[in-house]
């Protein structure tokens, strides 16, 4: 006789029973650790080699970085279209700039464009003690989003942070408009801001944006189904570590982010290019970055648990919105083979979009990235392919609206 089928619900419930007696403390110190064997694969030369950049402003939780090309005089972008990087506020965004041949930033700039990037810093301390005495206080009908509008909640990171990098830029490069390029949970934030402020962004580019949560096809459902209310998580933590975050997508999905790296290395070890750029990105999964407990609310909560952005049910502190908000020029790129971001998770949200002009690109994978997830930022394939694409798309856009005004400018003939 076979035994019974596990009970999934009840198997991730013991995660969180087993999680929770490691403690806080030791979650933290287990941020610090892996941080110190980043700093030794620092050592080994897997260090990033980053674009020399400018802040050009910064506050808690954020620094607003802008890139220039070594070749490139500051006068010859002086008009040149500008794009704002959204990362993901998870890890540190070096993963957009990780060297030269696998820079996201270089293909930026190689293009002629302005190019920044949203800089998510860790909260310091005095920030997030604030953040969880408030959270501790709430009563029982509590809402982020009414009490941290205005702080380090979805609404915070995606309407009043970017919106302060957006005003930076335009006052630094002269552009009223901006293209929003996020990946990830930074993808989120882009869709978001491009949600809400429809006029001012002149095209959104998703990367493996997990915008849609159905529970048929999200990896991480029965884990959530599982959990206790995340305002209990974020109670206890203030700021979540990112080694919790780790845990939990590791459990699950367990062949992302275990076997399908340990196939990767193995492979990339024919090529030391791709050993290189392997070993880059174990360097960078080592700079854990603790996730302000009510943005960590709002993920699990609104978007994993409800998925209330494509239901057009998001609400961003007075407003309320979906993929029906989105009007800008919209790509997304998928990969097809991905349980972590599944196509499910991608195709609803840009059909929904009452985007005007769509570019829907499929990612397939690349040898030396280390997480496939990451693959659309530092691999090679998504460099000779996927950025092209997108760019020759964006050109062609500019180009057509180019023509447009041209025409509209024209004197009428006279009579």
């Amino acid at each position: 006789m076979l035994p019974p089928e596990p009970d999934e619900d009840a198997m991730y419930a013991s995660n969180w029973n087993d999680l929770s007696t490691l403690g806080v403390a030791a979650l933290k110190q287990m941020d610090r650790s892996r941080r110190a064997r980043g700093q030794l694969l620092d050592r080994a030369g897997y260090g990033p080699r980053e674009t020399p950049s400018i802040v050009l402003h910064a506050e808690p939780g954020l620094k607003l970085r802008r890139y220039a090309a070594a070749d490139s005089p500051a006068d010859k972008t002086a008009n040149s279209p500008a794009v704002l990087l959204v990362p993901a506020p998870i890890k540190r965004a070096y993963i957009w700039d990780m060297a030269p041949e696998i820079s996201v930033v270089q293909r930026w700039l190689e293009r002629g464009y302005r190019v920044y990037l949203a800089e998510w810093v860790p909260l310091d301390e005095q920030h997030a003690g604030a953040n969880a005495a408030t959270h501790a206080d709430a009563d029982a009908d509590f809402h982020p989003n009414a009490h941290f509008a205005s702080g380090f909640s979805l609404a915070g990171y995606g309407d009043r942070l970017l919106r302060i990098c957006r005003e930076q830029i335009r006052h630094d490069s002269g552009q009223d408009k901006v293209i929003v390029a996020g990946h990830s949970l930074g993808g989120i934030l882009a869709a978001i801001h491009a949600c809400l402020y429809p006029a001012a962004v002149a095209a959104t580019v998703l990367l493996e944006a997990p915008l849609g949560f159905d529970p048929a096809s999200d990896c991480f459902a029965p884990l959530v189904r599982a959990t206790p209310d995340a305002r209990r998580i974020a109670d206890a933590f203030g700021q979540v570590p990112g080694s919790f975050l780790n845990m939990m997508s590791a459990a699950a999905e367990p062949h992302a982010f275990g076997w399908e790296r340990l196939l990767d290395r193995t492979a990339s070890m024919t090529s030391p290019q791709a050993l290189n750029s392997y070993m880059q990105v174990e360097r960078w999964t080592h700079d854990e970055f603790p996730l302000p407990g009510p943005l960590f609310v709002d993920l699990v909560e609104s978007l994993y648990r409800n998925d209330a952005f494509t239901q057009g049910k998001l609400a961003i502190g007075a407003r309320v919105i979906g993929p029906h908000d989105l009007h800008s020029p919209l790509v997304s790129v998928f990969d097809g083979r991905s349980k972590v971001i599944p196509p499910q998770s991608v195709h609803p949200f840009h059909e929904a979009t009452a985007s005007a002009d769509k570019l829907l690109l499929e990612y397939s994978g690349d040898i030396g990235v280390n997480l496939q997830h990451v693959g659309v930022l530092v691999g090679r394939n998504a460099h000779a392919r996927i950025w092209p694409a997108i760019f020759n798309w964006l050109d062609a856009l500019r180009t057509r609206a180019t023509a447009t005004a041209a025409t509209v400018a024209m004197p009428a003939p006279s009579v």
